[in-house]
């Protein structure tokens, strides 16, 4: 994924947010990174990145793995603890296989050896971006069924687990002590609440929610 030149709105670009404690590393690769649209952000510790925090927008991390009083990948560890999720993306000058290998596992988008390539790391920012991206359109999505699923009443809630559990109207009115007319409704009003365009879709919204038979 090559890196492209970003339009609309300056305020609204992506974010990158650089941590390393070298001053010439994070204003070349500013530069490099305003240079294709995005906004860019420095910090030469993680206490300063921590008390300014992360952005509620698509953004990346550009992290060296040396840094000082903490490891670059302790500090991978510890935003993972706190459920940050925002990508990374590992620049070194001292990398080896294992540590590499190390980053990747915990989550990291790359892995890359000083010097870089300005392609590369383009590259690499582009593809986080993008993961993140999706992770919050994904999350955002989740989010919205969730809030849907709370405009359903008890019983609603008790035949849509029942129906897409795979019961017929028939079983479910038996469980519940309803008229089969009844259930009818109330399958209705639960496609029509949760937005559902066919009883496929249903089952699929609630295997997203995890949602059971009781």
């Amino acid at each position: 994924m090559s890196a492209k030149p970003l339009t609309g709105d300056p305020s609204e670009a992506p974010l990158v947010v650089i941590l390393d404690d070298d001053e010439a590393v994070g204003s070349a690769l500013s530069s490099l990174l305003r240079s294709v649209g995005y906004r860019v952000e420095v910090f030469l510790a993680p206490k300063e990145l921590l008390q300014k925090g992360m952005p509620e927008a698509a953004s990346c991390l550009v992290l060296d793995v040396r840094l000082p009083m903490i490891s670059g990948l302790e500090f991978q560890r510890q935003l993972a603890a706190a459920n940050n999720r925002t990508p990374i993306v590992f620049m070194t000058g001292h990398g080896d296989i294992p540590m590499s290998v190390k980053a990747m596992k915990a989550g990291a988008v790359d892995f890359l050896a000083k010097p870089f390539r300005d392609q590369d790391m383009l590259d690499a920012v582009a593809a986080a971006i993008e993961r993140d991206r999706a992770r919050r359109i994904s999350e955002a999505g989740l989010d919205g069924l969730r809030r849907r699923l709370e405009t359903l009443s008890k019983r609603e809630q008790e035949v849509m687990a029942l129906a897409t559990a795979g019961l017929m109207n028939k079983q479910i009115a038996g469980e519940l002590g309803l008229s089969e007319v009844t259930v009818k409704i109330h399958r209705g009003h639960v496609m029509q609440k949760m937005g559902a365009r066919s009883f496929a879709d249903l089952v699929r919204i609630a295997e997203t929610l995890g949602i059971r038979r009781s």
